[in-house]
């Protein structure tokens, strides 16, 4: 008997690890607006009803796929508060040119203004992206490697905005010369020197 739960354990699992990877895969195509529990049926080939067993709206399996949409940066430390921003930018670099923060992070925003369950989801996510940010700065102010006068946040918005700025608006190259330009402009800005 035992082994019978256990397979079907490992049954509900396949299948629910199908219709998480059709869900995202149709994030990834169509962003949040274009993801119908018929399609991700029809492409996974699980019954709408299992689905809907193991989620009971459309809601609740788009911010189970959102909140896999990756793991958060680990937080680095590399010696230097250039060095760790440096780590985080070029990751966030990377991450903006993938085809799937291209094509999801953008729905999740949108998705979030009209939603609450979708705007508690999208500030958990940002929460754990922006997380290592704080961290490196707060260990820097608490070395003195940066003033205490700007806040936290402050610095935050200014290393990440340009990033989000060139990839949705401007359209621009985000490269190793653009992550550079941006620490020097924030993080030189900011250092507690003489």
């Amino acid at each position: 008997m035992e082994g019978s739960a256990q397979s079907e354990d490992k049954r509900v699992e396949r299948s629910k690890a199908k219709v998480l990877a059709e869900t995202y895969r149709q994030l990834a195509l169509n962003g949040i607006g274009g993801v119908t529990i018929e399609e991700i049926s029809r492409h996974s080939g699980i019954p709408k009803t299992t689905i809907y067993r193991h989620w009971p709206s459309r809601s609740a399996l788009l911010v189970d796929a959102c909140s896999r949409f990756g793991s958060a940066p680990e937080v680095p430390d590399v010696g230097s508060l250039q060095g760790d921003v440096q780590a985080l930018l070029t990751d966030l670099a990377d991450r903006l040119q993938t085809a799937n923060w291209n094509s999801v992070y953008p729905s999740i925003i949108d998705a979030a203004e009209r939603d609450p369950v979708m705007a508690s989801m999208q500030a958990a996510l940002h929460k754990s992206f922006m997380t290592p940010f704080e961290v490196v700065i707060e260990r820097a102010r608490a070395k003195g490697e940066i003033s205490s006068q700007q806040s936290t946040d402050d610095l935050v918005a200014m290393l990440v905005g340009p990033f989000f700025y060139r990839r949705w608006f401007s359209k621009q190259k985000i490269d190793r010369s653009f992550i550079d330009a941006i620490i020097d402009l924030v993080i030189c800005s900011t250092s507690d020197v003489g």
